[in-house]
Formats: structure tokens, C-alpha cells, sequence
């Protein structure tokens, strides 16, 4: 149960009223404000302004919050329990007050007679395809139990990878990011010193000395039009990426920039197979399991790759031979898919696919970083030498002038 504040009017006096109530979503809470003879002007969740609505669009559900939410009902159902006793059960034992408003709009669809699979997919940003898919399989074959299961192995591991990935990415940038503020650092605060001190001395600046100062100058005069330029750029290319053309730029980027490309198409290897194996699992069909895999998967290529492929096994080519050649997939899926249809065991295949693939993506991400950290001190290197130079030469050169005379 969630505590509503409310301001009704009653309908017989027509005072106004504003109290406290207990109900498990907001319209629980207006039906019981009815039946007391209460006109609802205003139902609000107490302490959680806007939570229904940041639930709803998934803002504050954390993924793990849903693994949890999985899990438990999982758990709650095995043991005999009925949905909806099961669902109040998980709802008071999550800590995410916006997943709690979202389960108690479910238990009020199914208790309505909505089916769960339905109900759970009114909330498509909080419970995706996948998903909604994999508990309507589960309840048409009475074992959802084991599909919600298979959901939070389905959803750690999606993390897992996506947080492997993430890693892999973020210790170039931060590195980068501290090389350019050690620059801009020295470039505005060092190198004008040393000028000052050329300047009393009546001597003309080593060239790369002056270069660098001039760009300091550059930055100590125009930093706040660089700020804005870099926000305009910045909004600009997060504009573009947004875009459909767009869109299917940066996947194709992904795919194939330099060192990171082989890690981006390991990893949709890895989840294209990973999601595949648990649809496959738990019973959904063939094509309906494509369809849900290529919005899964969140690379529009692969995902044309894969609608093209249901076209062709819809005409009654295999999935393995749809899928052959195709520059979009790496040559061990379609091989390990036709060892699965031979075998007659494909959700196996498709399992062992992708733990080599996770697999794989481990090793991929060591070599990335074996890879970038000499780069990076090469890069380090050079920006050091740079600004010893600009800072060490101007000295050298007043010493060697004092020496002589």
C-alpha cells in the first residue's frame, strides 16, 4: 500500500477536505474517495512528487532494481503464492519508490483481468519487449516462474557487459581529460611568467615559447566563447546522433572505428545470442523471437540484418543460411546456429554463442587497454615535452646569454 495525499469535496456538503489515505495506486484511491461520497480534486503520492511519473518513463528504476523485481517474484511464485499476493509482496520489499507506484498500477490491471504480460507492457520504458514477452511465454506455458528467472539472468548479464564496455571506454577519456587540464593549466599560468621575465630582460621569446602563449593568450581572453563554442558543438553532434541518418552513422561507427570496433561487434554478438537463447527457451516463436533480438540488440544495421533474415526464414530458409555472409554478423553465429538446428538443441547453441562472445569480450577489452595505455603515454609524452620545451628553452637560453657575457 502507498500513502496518498488528497483534496476532495464531499458531495453532499460540498466542503472541501484534504487528508491523508492508503491505496495501492492513484486510481485505487479515487474509486475509495467515490464510494465515500467524495469528489477527487487533487491525489498525490506523499513525499514522492512526480515519482509516478519518473517511474513511468523509467527515469529513477534502476536495473537493478528490476533484476531484484524479478528475482523476488520469481521466488514468491515458486513457492505457491498467488500473482497478486506476490506482486504486494515484491512492492514492499523494493527500496524504488517509482517501481512500487508501477507495480501497483499492475496488481490493479490484473486484478481487473488483464493478463500480466499486458499489463506490464503499459509500461514499455520500464519493461521492455523482451520482457513482455518472456512472462506472456511464461504464463501461457505455466512456468513463469522459470521465465522471470531466466528475465534477471537475461538482464545482469546485459549489464555486465554493457558495464564492461562502458570501462573499457571511460579510462581513455578520463586520462585525456586530465592531460588537457594539466596543458590548459601550465599554458595560463606558467608560460605567462616565463614572458614577464623575457620581457624585463629585453629578449625576444624562443618561437615554440611564443606559439604556446599565444594560445594561452587565446584561451585567457576567449575562455568563456570557447565554453559556448564546445556547448554549441557538443549539442550540435548530440543533435545529430539523434537524428535517423544520424543514428545509423554512429552505429556503423561503432562497428567499425579503429580498436573499438571489434569490441562493439563482439558485444552485439554477445546480446544478439543471449537474448535469442532466452526467448528460444522459453517457447516464443521463431519469428516473433527475431523481431524482439533486432530491437534488442540497439544497432540499426544488425537490426535490418536480422528483419531481412526473418523475411527470408518466414520463405523457408533456415535462420543459419538467412544469415550467412551477412557483413553485419561475425561467421561463428550463423555456423553455431546451423550446428543448433541440425542438433535440434539451437537455444544451447545459441547459449554456448554467447558465453564464448562474453568471453571473448573480456579478452577484447584487455588487449584494448594493453593496447591504449602505451598510446596514451606516448601522448603523454609528447604534450610533456612540448610544454618542457616551451617552459626549459627560454631559461637555457637567458643562462647561456649570462654565461657568455
Amino acid at each position: 500500500m502507498l500513502t496518498f495525499e488528497y483534496t476532495a469535496r464531499d458531495s453532499k456538503t460540498g466542503e472541501k477536505i484534504t487528508a491523508l489515505m492508503q491505496a495501492d495506486n492513484e486510481r485505487a484511491a479515487a474509486k475509495q474517495l467515490s464510494k465515500e461520497g467524495l469528489a477527487p480534486i487533487e491525489i498525490k503520492l506523499k513525499d514522492a512528487k512526480d515519482t509516478s511519473l519518473k517511474g513511468r518513463f523509467g527515469n529513477r528504476i534502476k536495473s537493478k532494481d528490476k533484476v531484484l523485481f524479478s528475482r523476488q517474484l520469481s521466488t514468491m511464485i515458486n513457492s505457491g503464492l498467488p500473482l497478486v499476493q506476490s506482486l504486494r509482496t515484491v512492492s514492499e520489499q523494493t527500496d524504488s519508490k517509482p517501481l512500487q507506484v508501477i507495480i501497483s498500477e499492475v496488481i490493479t490491471d490484473v486484478e481487473a483481468g488483464g493478463t500480466f504480460a499486458s499489463s506490464l507492457a503499459k509500461h514499455p520504458k520500464v519493461f521492455n519487449t523482451v520482457f513482455v514477452s518472456l512472462v506472456a511465454a511464461g504464463e501461457a506455458s505455466g512456468t513463469l516462474d522459470k521465465a522471470l528467472e531466466r528475465i534477471a539472468d537475461q538482464q545482469e548479464k546485459d549489464a555486465e557487459v554493457i558495464a564492461k564496455v562502458r570501462g573499457a571506454m571511460i579510462y581513455p577519456i578520463i586520462v585525456l581529460v586530465v592531460i588537457c587540464g594539466v596543458v590548459i593549466f601550465m599554458l595560463t599560468t606558467v608560460l605567462p611568467q616565463v614572458e614577464q621575465l623575457y620581457v624585463d630582460l629585453r629578449q625576444s621569446l624562443p618561437f615554440i615559447t611564443a606559439f604556446m602563449l599565444a594560445i594561452a593568450k587565446f584561451i585567457i581572453k576567449f575562455w568563456y566563447a570557447l565554453i559556448v563554442l564546445f556547448g554549441i558543438v557538443g549539442y550540435m553532434i548530440a543533435k545529430y546522433f539523434r537524428s535517423s541518418s544520424g543514428s545509423r552513422a554512429g552505429d556503423r561507427l561503432k562497428m567499425t572505428a579503429p580498436i573499438f570496433g571489434r569490441l562493439f561487434m563482439k558485444m552485439y554478438m554477445a546480446r544478439f545470442a543471449r537474448t535469442a537463447t532466452t526467448l528460444t527457451a522459453s517457447g516464443v516463436p521463431m519469428l516473433e523471437m527475431l523481431r524482439i533480438t533486432g530491437d534488442a540488440v540497439n544497432n540499426v544495421h544488425i537490426k535490418e540484418s536480422v528483419m531481412h533474415a526473418s523475411e527470408r526464414v518466414k520463405s523457408g530458409t533456415a535462420l543459419s543460411e538467412s544469415l550467412k555472409d551477412d557483413q553485419n554478423f561475425l561467421p561463428l553465429v550463423p555456423q553455431m546456429i546451423r550446428i543448433g538446428e541440425q542438433s535440434g538443441s539451437l537455444d544451447k547453441m545459441l547459449e554456448k554463442t554467447a558465453l564464448y562472445y562474453e568471453r571473448e569480450l573480456d579478452d577484447e577489452i584487455k588487449a584494448i587497454s594493453s593496447t591504449i595505455e602505451p598510446v596514451l603515454m606516448i601522448v603523454l609524452a609528447l604534450v610533456a615535452g612540448l610544454l618542457v620545451a616551451a617552459i626549459l628553452l627560454p631559461v637555457y637560453g637567458l643562462v647561456g646569454q649570462s654565461i657568455a657575457v
